[in-house]
Parts: C-alpha cells; sequence; structure tokens
C-alpha cells in the first residue's frame, strides 16, 4: 500500500484491548489489536475511505465491483421463480423487480462513492441515527451468509458432478477456499476479479451460443412454458407478486457493490464522465446483467429439464453440461465445473468481505470493541457453512420471499432519505456518520423500516388474504418509501443531528477536505471527514476511537456538558505531488498546530 498521510503508522502494544475506554488527555494513547491498526487488511472497514486511500481509477473500481456479480444464484433463482409460476409470470417478476432494484440503487451508489463511504455508515446518516443502523448491520450481514451458502452450494454440487467429491465435504471447502483472498482486502480482492473475468465471460456466453446453433427454437418453446407446478404460461397475478418477491431478495446486493464504490476517486471535471458511468454500471448497473442471467438461466434448466430432471435443473451445474455437450462433448464437464467454481469464487470472496465489514459494525457499536475486520471472516462464514450442511437450498423461494420484505424495506427508507428528504431539506445535505453528531435513532429512517417490514412479514404470512400475501414486498416498498419522508416532515428532521458539525458540516471552514487532523486517543492523523471535535479529549477524535470510547457518556450531546468551544489544532494540508499511478498526496507541510477555537454544540 502507499505510504500516505493517513495510513496509522506501527502502533507500540497492538495486543492491547481495543476496546477499553480512552485515556484521558495526555494519558498514553489506544493501542488497536495488530491486524485492525493494519489498514492494507481492514480497508478502514469502520470509517470513511480517505482520498489517499482511494488510488484506483474509475474502471478499476467498477471493473472490481461488477467482477463480483459473476454469481450464479440468479441462474437458480431465475429457474426457479419461472419453474413455480410459469414463463409469462416469472418474466413479469424478473424484470419489475430488477426495475425496482435499478431506481432504488442509484442514489445510494452515489452517495457512497461521493462521501466515500459504505452501506452501514450511509445508512446510518440517511434517517436512522448511529445505533439505528444496527439492525441494518444484522439485515446486511443476514444477507452475505445466505448468499454465501448459496453460491457455496451451487459450487459444492460442481465438485461433486467433476470429481465425485461429496457434498458436505464441497461446503467446507468452498468456505475454506476464500479465506486467504478476504483476509488481505480490496487489492487482493481487485487482483482476483480481474485474472478471473475472461475464464467468466467465455464460460458464461458460451451455453448460449451452442444453444442459438444448436436448438434455435428453444426460446420459442420456453416462452410457452408453464412451469412444473401446473402454474401456466399466462399471467397470473398471484404468481407476479410472489415471484417479484423472490427477486427482490436481491435488493441488498447495493450494498456489496457500495464496499467497493467506497474507494472511488473523487469526481473532477476531467474524470466527470467516466465517474458518472463507473458509478451508474457498478452501483444498480449489476441488476441489468442480473436480470439477463435470472433468464438466461431459466432458459438452460428448461432445455436441460428433459434430461436431467426438476431437481438438477435448478442447480446450474447440470444445464451448462447438456447445453456444452453437442459442441464439448466429454469435456463439457470439467468445462461446466470450472466456470462454476470460478464464478463462486468471484461472489463469495465479496460475500465474505462485505459480511466482515456489517459484523465490524455491529460489533464495534455494541460491544466499544474491534479486533480487526478479519477476525468477523470466520463469524460469517461458520454461519454460511452451517446453512449450507442443513441444505437451506432446498427451501431458497420461502428464504428468499421472506428475507427480501426486510430487505426492500431497509432500501426503500434509506434510497427516500437520499431522494426526498434531502432535496427538500428535511435531512442534512451531506452524510453524517459519526457518532458525535448523531441521535442513537432517527425515527425517519428507522421507524419507516421498523413499520414497514412488520406489515409485510404479517402480509407474508397470509393475516391479510392471499393478494396480500403475494405483494408483501411491494407494501414493504410502498410503506417504506411513504413513511420516510413523512415522519421525517413531521419531525421536522430534528433527529439527524444531535449537534452541529463544526469540523466539515455546511458552513464550516475547511482548507481541504484532504486535509488531516491527528486524533487524540490513537495520535493518528485522518482526513476531516473521519474527524470530530471532542469535549472529553479537547480535541480531534477519529470516529473509530469515538465509536469505542464506552466511558464518555455522550457528553457532547448534552447542552449541559458541551457548551463551551472546543479547541482544535489547525488541520495539516497535505501538498499535492506528482508521481507514479496510485500516488495521490505527499507528506503534509508543516503546519503549527496552533490551537484555535471552534465552536462546540
Amino acid at each position: 500500500m502507499t505510504d500516505t498521510v493517513t495510513t496509522p503508522a506501527p502502533l507500540p502494544d497492538p495486543a492491547e484491548a481495543p476496546g477499553e475506554a480512552p485515556p484521558s488527555r495526555g494519558a498514553p494513547r489506544r493501542g488497536y489489536a495488530k491486524l485492525a491498526a493494519d489498514e492494507s487488511r481492514e480497508d478502514y472497514s469502520l470509517r470513511y475511505a480517505p482520498h489517499s486511500f482511494r488510488r484506483w481509477s474509475p474502471a478499476t473500481v467498477a471493473g472490481t465491483a461488477l467482477g463480483g456479480i459473476a454469481y450464479l444464484a440468479d441462474f437458480a433463482i431465475g429457474a426457479s421463480i419461472v419453474f413455480t409460476y410459469g414463463f409469462g409470470s416469472g418474466l413479469a417478476s424478473i424484470l419489475t423487480a430488477a426495475a425496482l432494484i435499478f431506481l432504488t440503487g442509484i442514489p445510494i451508489a452515489r452517495a457512497c462513492a461521493t462521501y466515500g463511504l459504505d452501506m452501514d455508515l450511509v445508512t446510518r446518516g440517511a434517517g436512522f441515527g448511529y445505533f439505528g443502523s444496527t439492525l441494518t448491520s444484522l439485515i446486511y450481514a443476514s444477507f452475505t451468509f445466505i448468499f454465501f451458502a448459496l453460491e457455496g452450494s451451487i459450487m459444492a454440487q460442481a465438485m461433486h458432478q467433476a470429481v465425485g467429491l461429496p457434498v458436505e465435504i464441497g461446503y467446507l471447502v468452498t468456505t475454506l477456499i476464500v479465506i486467504p483472498i478476504v483476509f488481505r482486502g480490496m487489492g487482493a480482492l481487485a487482483k482476483v476479479q480481474a485474472w478471473t473475468q475472461p475464464v467468466w465471460i467465455v464460460g458464461m456466453v458460451l451455453p448460449f451460443v451452442v444453444l442459438a446453433f444448436e436448438a434455435p427454437g428453444a426460446w420459442g418453446a420456453f416462452t410457452s412454458f408453464g412451469g412444473t407446478e401446473g402454474a401456466g404460461a399466462g399471467f397470473s397475478w398471484i404468481g407476479f407478486g410472489l415471484g417479484t418477491g423472490v427477486a427482490l431478495s436481491l435488493i441488498a446486493q447495493i450494498g456489496e457493490q457500495a464496499d467497493y464504490l467506497r474507494f472511488m476517486p473523487a469526481k473532477t471535471e476531467a474524470n466527470r464522465r467516466r465517474w458518472n458511468l463507473a458509478v451508474l454500471a457498478a452501483g444498480p448497473g449489476w441488476v441489468v446483467i442480473g436480470a439477463a442471467k435470472q433468464l438466461g438461466g431459466a432458459l438452460l434448466a428448461f432445455v436441460a429439464l428433459e434430461a436431467v430432471g426438476k431437481t438438477h435443473a435448478l442447480e446450474p451445474i447440470a444445464p451448462q453440461i447438456e447445453a456444452l455437450k453437442p459442441w464439448l462433448g466429454t469435456f463439457a464437464l470439467p468445462a461446466a465445473a470450472l466456470f462454476v467454481i470460478v464464478s463462486q469464487v468471484k461472489i463469495n470472496v465479496t460475500n465474505a468481505y462485505s459480511g466482515s465489514l456489517s459484523w465490524s459494525n455491529f460489533f464495534s457499536r455494541v460491544t466499544h470493541r474491534h479486533p480487526g475486520r478479519v477476525w468477523y471472516i470466520f463469524l460469517n462464514l461458520a454461519i454460511a457453512l452451517t446453512l449450507m450442511e442443513m441444505n437451506m437450498f432446498a427451501a431458497l423461494n420461502k428464504l428468499l420471499g421472506f428475507y427480501s420484505n426486510v430487505g426492500i424495506a431497509w432500501i426503500a427508507a434509506v434510497a427516500a432519505d437520499l431522494v426526498v428528504n434531502k432535496r427538500l431539506g428535511w435531512s442534512p445535505p451531506y452524510i453524517e456518520f459519526k457518532r458525535a453528531y448523531l441521535y442513537a435513532v432517527n425515527p425517519a429512517g428507522f421507524g419507516a423500516m421498523v413499520i414497514a417490514s412488520v406489515v409485510s412479514i404479517l402480509a407474508f404470512f397470509g393475516l391479510f388474504g392471499t393478494y396480500a400475501q403475494a405483494f408483501s414486498t411491494f407494501v414493504a416498498a410502498g410503506l417504506a418509501l411513504v413513511l420516510c419522508p413523512l415522519i421525517a416532515w413531521a419531525t421536522r428532521g430534528r433527529y439527524y443531528l444531535a449537534r452541529p458539525n463544526t469540523v466539515n458540516g455546511p458552513g464550516a471552514e475547511m482548507p481541504d477536505e484532504r486535509a488531516t487532523h491527528t486524533c487524540a486517543v490513537c495520535e493518528t492523523a485522518y482526513e476531516l471527514p473521519d474527524i470530530a471535535d471532542c469535549p472529553v479529549q479537547a480535541g480531534p477524535i477519529c470516529s473509530l476511537c469515538c465509536s469505542l470510547d464506552a466511558a464518555c457518556g455522550d457528553v457532547c450531546k448534552d447542552p449541559g456538558g458541551a457548551g463551551a468551544p472546543v479547541l482544535m489544532p489547525v488541520p495539516a494540508v497535505p501538498k499535492a505531488v506528482s508521481g507514479a499511478p496510485g500516488t495521490v498526496f505527499g507528506a503534509p507541510e508543516a503546519v503549527p498546530r496552533v490551537p484555535g477555537a471552534v465552536p462546540g454544540a
């Protein structure tokens, strides 16, 4: 990793407990565990991603983000929808879900890329509050381990077909294989996605090329397919609603895209067009490819149905083999197995990586400790492995249909805040994610999500009748989109900011957003968006040290306890340099750190 002004230096006592109460001013600084202090692995997992770390081009970030959508769960989901509800209802479900995911993903992707924040940090500032977003961290973590288990099951099926490896052992292999890659962070993930992309593209396209030549009438027959459950090929409102619910389970995928988009470089006049295109493609654009994969997977499963039977047709490896046989013969099996394994490694490194970020966010707030992102990789993978061993693949439709009610309520509430509340002035014009400035819970987003989730889940279990059950995800989306602005209007945006941000909030005097303050607790320099003014430390504190403080009592938000101005040093302004690609800033200029009065709460 390129040395920058924001890269933490090695700390003297890496074994010191990272969650103990911060020292008072002048006491020894906090020491983080060795893995937590190494940002080359940590990837600013609980922080704002500084400009000095965003050394990749828009194209590289977008390519890495899109590499993560190589997964074949789309094939299984699309086939399951069409097999259950027929072609007409299945097609409408897939396209409608894709449209909803695309529209809600646009503002979220732009916010993450603009502010250098992951989905959890954006959620905090987009109507949920500091602890309100803790629940969404669990929702997101569940998304990552559910889909890791789904993708791992598909990979285990491929290894069973190829070499006869028992699927139970295959589940363990698929879990262990991603650990060395995810352990090393964004740099390793970017390389893996780039190196495997050619193999994946060939493997994805080839079966459809073979079908076009060998079975040109397959699509026509597919459009008349009535499913395997007697639904019929025509359109059914009930089938449409239920199918859309299954497809909408993928809506939280925008969180995994955001985990990459936060490393997008700053938008400038020179890169504006490339930046906008990259964010659109790597953010909501994933679902365009995703919807095509769902339909393509359903087509391959339909063509293979007679040869392999319903159960195996829903497992992506079998349709791949059947499609390739006319051209590859006996080589169809190893070719299909290679494609499936490459695809599943590409997505499951992303699932494991994003899960580690989400669990880190959750436990840092609950326990005030942060041993390092990498330790949570093992927690996420242990849960995913358990789900695989329980054969969750057999309950695919029911599990995803239930999950989508909660996922869409969360994403729709965040999107409503970014699109409606911020434009109407009910929400701050920027994303505030630091504990020092946030209420514990903001009823605008958090309340909207909870109400929408509860009502839609009750509908999902049939409390309000058949049609409400089928359209429970639409209930979740509609309520969240309406309630978030309504609650923000009713409360006049009161619960967004507990006090003004005088460091980098609206109206704050900043020499440059890339300027740094040295945290009074860990004595490491961080860029201004990651810094808060702390009355307990009588100076600057970084967002993570602030989060881990278990003893301050949030006095900064108490009008009686934080009324005096907080003395802040003059920020160190980085000196722009020209040099090798990836070098953004040199060492900070020598600026006298003369304390200056900055208004407090």
